[in-house]
């Protein structure tokens, strides 16, 4: 805590001290982290936040964005200070009707001292008002706003907020959103949830979307330029927003083939992991030059190189397949990654079976079969990869493996009650991989510990006993290729 005293001598001091109730000792900043080892600076401490109100304009031929965010939020301790996430310029800060002083600090903080301290229970509404060119912006090195030929997106992970909003930017700290976004006419705004209204009024169109369930704030999307947007409803009655940019060129046929398939992909995996849990679906591909696509909530980015080799109905599923395994129950720290991409690989072997080009098990044992004892691939350890190796294909593949492990271990009709049952114990909540193990263990009936330990946790690829009677450790180099894994494989970049 760092106190500074404008006083002329150690008397003053003394009188200005003992001015201060005795309570205010009490408060104290906010960690500038909310606590994760893996992002010590992502997130903050000392509040906890409800729902984002964020009202924008954006110019596209100059990448100028200017911004209010209101954002509703409760004080979980004695609070002098606190921290947002953001890069762009701040010109005001309120906090509940306040001004509220304000200034930078490390690579993407936003120190605000309210007027006065905030007692612990405290509802608090801070309001920010910026501007700045996102594209201008970066921390560590990197940027996470995407320019496109007709605008721009803002989907990354795990950060992307600070680039065109104040947040605190962990996904242990989930709220609802409204998402206003005015564009010059001819140009659409494309976010998260439910459009509830358009208007135009001198030359300017405004878009409005609301998501209404818990969202992590790397699962928020920005998407601005030209696009062909398409509508409908899925057969189990999920209204449905598709979105495509109008130069993708020869890539256009084929994101379109894969990405309408998105209502059907939809009703199809909640035969798996039950009722779709918001209330819209879609994507979207804008021109962009990334190669990776991102399970934004409800409304999925997809990059064009996703599409260049023909239709890719496999990364759909995979992101599809987040919705309910990373959005709805999301990490509760970056080191549970394989509960959201374990689970989603998985899927895609699902479907794989689905349109007959290869079982789960017959997957498992060509993963299994395909990496030598000494392939770094069983060094990474999917339970807890590190930061290095979050998104490393040990934690997709591996991890999907280590879940036929586990099918086969309680059996189908407890491994299929666990898949259901899973998103909704923890439905718009936070879970862990020991969360997991422990409902796992709960819903078989059976103690599972050795299992994920070996699948989940050890550096070192599993023997045979470690399969625990499964196929998967006895077939290594008899194993085929199913047809369905070069599709499969495709998807490798899409983080």
């Amino acid at each position: 805590m760092h106190r500074r005293i404008l006083a002329p001598g150690a008397l003053a001091a003394a009188s200005l001290l003992l001015a201060i109730p005795a309570s205010a000792a009490s408060f104290s900043p906010g960690a500038p982290g909310i606590g994760d080892p893996y992002y010590p600076n992502y997130g903050n401490g000392g509040y906890d936040v409800s729902h984002y109100d964020l009202r924008l304009k954006y110019q596209p031929a100059t990448d100028e964005l200017e911004g209010t965010a209101t954002i509703l939020a409760r004080t979980t301790q004695d609070l002098s200070s606190f921290d947002l996430d953001f890069l762009l310029d701040v010109s005001e800060v309120r906090v509940n009707g306040a001004a509220a002083s304000f200034t930078t600090s490390g690579q993407h903080e936003l120190v605000v001292t309210p007027k006065t301290p905030l007692p612990k229970g405290t509802p608090v509404t801070v309001v920010v008002r910026y501007s700045g060119v996102p594209s201008t912006k970066s921390a560590y090195g990197f940027s996470t706003w995407h320019r496109t030929p007709d605008g721009a997106v803002a989907a990354d992970e795990p950060e992307a907020a600070w680039w065109w909003y104040p947040s605190n930017d962990h996904p242990l700290d989930k709220a609802t959103y409204d998402v206003s976004v005015a564009v010059p006419d001819g140009t659409q705004a494309i976010s998260n949830g439910t459009l509830q209204s358009t208007s135009s009024k001198l030359g300017w169109t405004r878009y409005s979307w609301r998501e209404n369930k818990p969202q992590a704030t790397y699962l928020t999307t920005l998407a601005v330029g030209k696009f062909d947007i398409t509508t409908g409803t899925s057969e189990g009655g999920v209204p449905v927003v598709n979105a495509y940019s109008k130069d993708l060129g020869d890539n256009d046929g084929a994101a379109r083939a894969s990405v309408e398939r998105t209502g059907e992909l939809v009703d199809w995996l909640s035969g798996y992991f039950g009722p779709y849990p918001f209330a819209s679906a879609g994507g979207y591909v804008p021109n962009t030059t990334t190669g990776y696509a991102l399970e934004t909530q409800t409304r999925v980015y997809y990059s064009p190189k996703q599409f260049a080799n023909g239709s890719n109905t496999s990364v759909v599923v995979h992101e599809l397949a987040h919705q309910w395994y990373g959005d709805s129950v999301s990490l509760k720290g970056w080191k549970d990654i394989w509960i959201n991409e374990g689970f989603a690989r998985y899927a895609q072997w699902l479907w794989s079976e689905h349109e007959g080009e290869g079982t789960t098990q017959e997957l498992a044992d060509y993963v299994y079969a395909s990496h030598p004892a000494d392939d770094a691939f069983w060094t990474v350890k999917p339970g807890d990869p590190g930061p290095d190796d979050q998104f490393d294909i040990a934690v997709y593949d591996r991890g999907a493996l280590a879940i036929q492990a586990l099918r086969n271990e309680v059996g189908d009709d407890a491994f299929f009650a666990i898949l259901k049952g899973w998103p909704q114990e923890h439905a718009y909540g936070n879970a862990s991989v020991a969360d997991f193990r422990a409902y796992a263990e709960r819903v078989s009936g059976k103690s599972l510990s050795a299992l994920f330990d070996t699948w989940l946790f050890q550096p070192t690829k599993p023997a045979a006993p470690g399969a625990r009677g499964a196929a998967i450790a006895g077939k290594a180099g008899t194993v085929t290729q199913p047809k369905s894994w070069k599709k499969i494989a495709a998807t490798n970049d899409v983080h």
